[in-house]
């Protein structure tokens, strides 16, 4: 099978690459890249005025597969994976039952193989059941094809535990990723502690919980000479911590989202329980510190946390209402209309730390567009104009605080080993 995409501004931060060329795809692979390149009996895809980049890796999504099919399932995460341009997502263990063993590692990744449309990686448990207590079976999973390891979902706040799990992941080159939050002092915080918290009367979640455990983590880090990435990091605190661990030397990566970079906790006035997120939406001065990191390369990728509720947990009371929301499907046309078009950030910069940055941190065959590479590719309309319409996502998810909200810019078409997965808007498989 060959297939001819024609004309498009070709993005690959991998290579440095960034101009209008073509790409001849070959058995699922990236044969040739260049100009007016043909080929007998090729399907052409006209690309011009389109931008042609590596598909999207979102090192943070929760599938929620197995035991919480309600809000989610291997098949239905990756559809909207597919719709958003992602061709490659790393799944969360925070299941039932928890993604610690060897066993739960394969069994996801086979039936990814079987149910999934896109690539899916795996990140195991850094303690069983997620307790805090003793480690899981780090190295079995691993081993299986874990990609990092995580208690994301809650943070690992036994010092010794998180020290021995940095130890014992470092010898597999392998990330472990923090959920930085002190839980003693976010309590039972629903949202950010400032000035909107106060005037709406609810309890708020301090931006110093976050830089107090972004800080025990470097320090562990640092001490055990540990590969450390912090999750959606939402405070100005944390940004200059782990600017300043870079600096150093530490071994460390970080992640931000596309509405901690995008919204305030003034957004929270709303009462819309699509707005409460842990860590949560945080006042004006921490985005400007979020896109100054972005922009400077503290923080190094931007990743959707994914989180998807069934519409019954999310309908009630904000202060009952479970934390997260959708975000695979608007995360580019965000991050496109918030950064792009507001000329913050170039398109380059933006895929790399979408497609380029993430892949490296997980360290796996993604992210890039090299000859003999899997044709992993998403192309994107930079200025189409779209209304986020949350009834007709492909995720069972279907809070967002987007919603009904106009965005420019949307991944078109998205391909998988050189098969399309969607094109012009619609999940094809």
């Amino acid at each position: 099978m060959k297939l001819l995409l024609k004309g498009g501004n070709i993005i690959d931060p991998a290579q440095n690459f960034n101009q209008i060329a073509d790409i001849l795809i070959e058995n699922g692979l990236i044969s040739q890249i260049g100009e007016n390149l043909s080929a007998a009996g090729v399907e052409v895809f006209d690309a011009r005025g389109l931008v042609i980049a590596p598909g999207f890796v979102d090192m943070h999504v929760h599938l929620r597969e197995p035991g919480l099919e309600a809000k989610e399932d291997i098949a239905s995460g990756t559809k909207a994976a597919a719709a958003g341009g992602f061709t490659t997502i790393a799944c969360m263990p925070n299941t039932k039952p928890t993604v610690d063993q060897a066993i739960l590692v394969s069994g996801i990744l086979h039936r990814a193989q079987a149910e999934g449309i896109v690539n899916v990686k795996v990140i195991g448990a850094l303690s069983k059941g997620q307790q805090g207590k003793e480690l899981a079976e780090i190295g079995d999973m691993i081993l299986s094809g874990a990609v990092a390891i995580s208690d994301d979902g809650s943070s690992l706040d036994n010092n010794r535990l998180f020290k021995t799990g940095l130890e014992y992941t470092s010898m597999f080159g392998c990330p472990v990723i923090s959920h930085a939050e002190d839980e003693l002092l976010v309590d039972e915080g629903v949202m950010h502690e400032g000035a909107v918290s106060a005037m709406l009367g609810m309890k708020g979640r301090p931006s110093v919980a976050e830089d107090i455990a972004v800080n025990r983590d470097i320090m562990l880090a640092e001490y055990t000479n540990s590969f450390l990435h912090i999750a959606h990091v939402s405070s100005k605190g944390a940004v200059e911590l782990i600017r300043q661990a870079k600096k150093r030397g530490v071994k460390v990566t970080a992640e931000v989202t596309p509405h901690h970079l995008t919204l305030t906790d003034e957004a929270v006035k709303t009462f819309n329980t699509a707005t409460k997120v842990n860590p949560p939406l945080r006042s004006s001065d921490h985005v400007a510190a979020l896109l100054e990191g972005l922009k400077d390369g503290t923080i190094d990728a931007i990743a959707t946390d994914h989180a998807p509720h069934a519409f019954e947990e999310k309908d009630v009371e904000f202060k009952q209402a479970p934390p997260g929301f959708a975000g695979l499907e608007t995360a580019l046309g965000v991050v496109l209309t918030g950064l792009y078009h507001t000329g913050k950030f170039t398109l380059f910069e933006i895929v790399q730390r979408m497609s380029t940055a993430p892949a490296s941190i997980l360290g796996i065959e993604a992210g890039g567009l090299k000859i003999g590479m899997p044709a992993d590719i998403v192309i994107i309309d930079t200025d189409l104009d779209w209304t986020v319409d949350s009834t007709t996502f492909y995720t069972k998810g279907k809070h967002t605080p987007f919603d009904k909200k106009i965005l420019k810019g949307k991944a078109i078409a998205t391909l998988v080993s050189g098969k399309f997965v969607m094109r012009e808007g619609k999940v094809c498989i």
